[in-house]
Order: C-alpha cells, then structure tokens, then sequence
C-alpha cells in the first residue's frame, strides 16, 4: 500500500488581507475581524473566507507505505516555525519522490484549492501533482487532478456520490464507527490557537483529524472490496502500534479512546 492521506488547517491571511483590503494599521485581531465583516458582506452572511485567503499553517499526514520501518507513521510536516512555502513544499516533495495514492476528507472542495493557490502564491514546484499524461504516459487515464480519478480519492466526495447535498463531516462518520472523532479542539478554535501561538496544539489536532481520515479509509477499503476484513484489522493493529509506541501524548489519547468504544 502507497498512501499518504492529509488534511490541513488554515487561518485567514492577514497580510494578504491587509494588502487587498487597504486593512493598513490594524492589528492581527483587527484585521481577521475586518475580513469577516467584508466576507458577510459579499456572501450575505457567511463568513467562510474564499480558498486563496487562507494561510497555511499546519499539514499533517498519515502515510503507508512498505519502506516505512514501522509501515507506518502519522506527523505533521516540517516544524512549528516552517513557513508556509516550506510546508506547502514538503507536501509537494512527497508525491513527487513516492507518488502516493492521496486520501482526503473535503480535499477536493477545500484543501488542494488552498494548496494550489498559497502554493502558487509562495512559488512552489510541484510537477508530479500536476502531470495530466505529457511527461508520464500513466497519468494520461489517471492523475491527481480529475475528479473521477484514483490518484485522488476525497472520501467526503466519494460517499455523497458527487452530491454536495449528500456530505456528511468527518467527526460524525468517525464516531459511527467507532473512531475517537474530534480531540482536542474542532476547526472553529484554530484561529485563535494561531493568535495565541499555540503552532503545536494545531499540529497535534491536525494529526488527529487525518488519523480519523485514515480510520474512514480503511473501512470504505473494505466497504469496496478493496480489502478483507482481516486485512483492514491487520492494518488497524499496524496503526496502533505506531500510535503506543510513538512517545505522543496525543496519538496515544487517540488511541485509548479508539480502542476504549471498541471495548464498549
């Protein structure tokens, strides 16, 4: 198995905000706030800012691969103080040297939107996650950017059956079966974590998150044929192992809780 399943978490970004909204001399705080505002305003009430503003701050994995000693591993990439180019970059440099099958939970919607535009904002390379068939004959049938295609599977699209209506969130689907869901903290918290400077309770949120991604996928593998269920309990067991073992405070919460609602 080659797969790197991903998930990222973003705060608004204030510079680019300051620059596009003539938001000069406001503080941080002052800047976000404004931001919202004018959002509202331009949608009619939602303050969802739109895929280019969000800053990068935090990309996590989980990555199965058979050259991995352990077979697997869940972190976050680069450090606490990486720029966003240079974690952006990381993320580019692994499909590029392993080629990975990618997994996501809304990565479609969401998180490679945000990954093309910071990444082309902080002039990243990224050959091999845009190859379409010119350079590589095999990505002709199948890359990571066609919607329908393997290289790519977003699970939150898969299971709705391309029907935005049909998406369901990642922490429900988790808790159904059996996994922790949210630790932690949830999304709405990751803003002011940020401001706060806390880089690494983000990054340990974000590796929970993609840990539950993973959970999901193992079980849509079965739900596909695509393993036994003895398989997906051997690669389970795999997971756990790396999570008891990995001296993470974190992950070995996320572990007893995983195997506490079994054990219920």
């Amino acid at each position: 198995m080659n797969v790197l399943v991903f998930d990222i978490e973003t705060v608004p970004d204030i510079e680019g905000g300051r620059r596009l909204f003539g938001l000069d001399g406001l503080s941080d705080e002052d800047t976000v706030r404004a931001m919202l505002a004018l959002r509202r305003q331009e949608s009619g009430g939602k303050e969802f800012l739109r895929h280019h503003l969000h800053r990068v701050v935090a990309i996590s994995v989980v990555f199965r691969h058979p050259r991995l000693e352990e077979g697997v591993k869940v972190w976050s990439l680069g450090e606490a103080e990486s720029t966003e180019g240079e974690l952006i970059q990381h993320f580019f440099d692994g499909l590029e040297r392993y080629t990975p099958t990618l997994v996501s939970w809304n990565g479609s919607g969401f998180d490679l939107p945000v990954l093309h535009y910071r990444g082309l904002i902080n002039e990243v390379v990224a050959p091999r996650y845009w190859e379409e068939g010119d350079g590589d004959r095999e990505f002709r049938f199948n890359n990571y950017l066609n919607r329908f295609h393997k290289r790519h599977t977003d699970l939150m699209d898969v299971l709705a059956g391309y029907q935005g209506n049909a998406n369901a969130p990642l922490d429900q689907i988790a808790t159904l079966l059996g996994l922790p869901g949210k630790m932690g903290m949830d999304g709405s918290q990751v803003l002011d974590s940020w401001l706060a400077g806390d880089i690494a309770g983000i990054r340990r949120y974000c590796e929970t998150d993609v840990l539950n991604t993973y959970g999901v996928y193992l079980h849509w593998l079965v739900n596909t044929g695509q393993l036994a269920p003895g398989e997906r309990d051997e690669e389970l067991r795999l997971l756990a192992g790396h999570l008891t073992g990995s001296g993470e405070e974190h992950l070995q919460a996320f572990h007893d809780a995983w195997t506490g609602r079994h054990d219920g």
